[in-house]
């Protein structure tokens, strides 16, 4: 938790709060200076640091309140997390860390910020490809990279597998968001893990000379891409379409997402390539009895219920009701490989991206 202002003198008083309500690198330096002379965290609340929106997890931390009667004390960030936890040091307010990406927990785990967790809840909770297996990550919530496919101009079985966006019927009809970008990256280190370096580079320049376009835009972009003609295949993450298939406020996205269907590729092969939002305890958790209560809170049936329900994602407990919307779609083979393995070649993948420069469209 953030230190007790009262405690403190006006100057570092200033720096603790500055520290703990403004994710900036510059005022993180600031914490480590004045976080040396506050006292213990209560164990009555929990810092959580997130690069979650805090519209998405405030009811779950609300929820665990109700329950325990500890306050989750939240700093939101879209960026910049490994950097102000690596400056706070073990003077960081910080107990535990809330993500998206197995990429962004693998980055955690490399900058050395997490701790090992050994807990039989989590363990029982959530299946062994989905945390590390020293105990340093947890997964909380999974999404599919899945295919969206034009209704009008992709024909039933015409497109079943990830193999298929490389064959030669796909050209000139896919679209993608940057090959950089960590979804986009985690799939490819998925690729190489099966495949191979070699394979997954043959696969890669073959998507690529099958795109439409240059990669842009997000998840989001691809669907409105197929709406409007641009092409007739895209690749995101489930949540995108449920989130566009209820979006009251921007009715021109409903029509985005009503032009596609959705394909989970390789059901009779491998399994559709899933990734995780996950959590982690810092090393320099002051509640970590705290932190890890949190995490076991939300991997269990009320938090991943309201997961389902309120974000449009698949559960990671096994067993979970779905929201009768992502329901619909049907039920999917996922890939069982660990995403701790896949974790550890993203680094090729990245480089794989530039080596055969995705992010340039199609060879002329």
């Amino acid at each position: 938790m953030p230190p007790r202002i009262s405690a403190l003198a006006p100057v570092a008083r200033k720096a603790a709060r500055a520290a703990f309500l403004k994710l900036v690198p510059a005022l993180a330096l600031v914490a480590v200076a004045g976080a040396a002379a506050a006292p213990q965290a209560r164990a009555d609340e929990v810092n959580l640091y997130s690069l979650r929106q805090p519209f998405l997890i405030q009811p779950l931390l609300d929820a665990f309140t109700a329950k325990t009667g500890t306050k989750v004390n939240v700093v939101f960030a879209q960026k910049g997390m490994v950097e102000r936890l690596k400056a706070e040091g073990m003077n960081s307010p910080a107990d535990a860390i809330l993500t998206v990406d197995i990429g962004r927990l693998n980055d955690l785990t490399e900058a050395g910020l997490l701790a090992p967790v050994h807990s039989t809840v989590l363990d029982a909770n959530i299946p062994p490809q989905y945390r590390h297996p020293d105990g340093l990550w947890f997964g909380l919530t999974t999404r599919a990279r899945i295919l969206f496919a034009s209704k009008d101009r992709v024909k039933p079985g015409e497109l079943t597998s990830y193999d298929d966006l490389a064959k030669p019927h796909m050209k000139g009809r896919v679209c993608i968001r940057s090959g950089k970008h960590v979804y986009n990256v985690s799939l490819i280190a998925a690729v190489i893990a099966h495949k191979g370096l070699d394979g997954a580079r043959a696969w890669l320049t073959g998507l690529r000379d099958n795109l439409a376009r240059k990669p842009q835009g997000n998840d989001r972009a691809q669907a409105k891409a197929i709406y409007e003609g641009q092409c007739d295949v895209g690749i995101a993450n489930t949540y995108y379409m449920g989130k566009m298939a209820t979006n009251d406020k921007k009715p021109e996205q409903k029509k985005w997402a009503e032009a596609v269907r959705v394909v989970f590729p390789d059901q009779a092969g491998i399994g559709t390539h899933v990734n995780v939002s996950g959590a982690g305890v810092t090393k320099s958790a002051k509640n970590r009895a705290g932190a890890i209560k949190l995490l076991e809170f939300l991997s269990s049936d009320e938090a991943q219920h309201l997961y389902a329900e309120l974000n449009l994602e698949y559960p990671v407990k096994p067993g979970i009701a779905l929201h009768p919307l992502v329901a619909s779609w049907g039920d999917f083979k996922a890939d069982t490989l660990n995403l701790a393995a896949v974790a550890a070649l993203r680094g090729q993948a990245s480089k794989l991206v530039d080596e055969v420069r995705f992010d340039n469209g199609p060879e002329s």
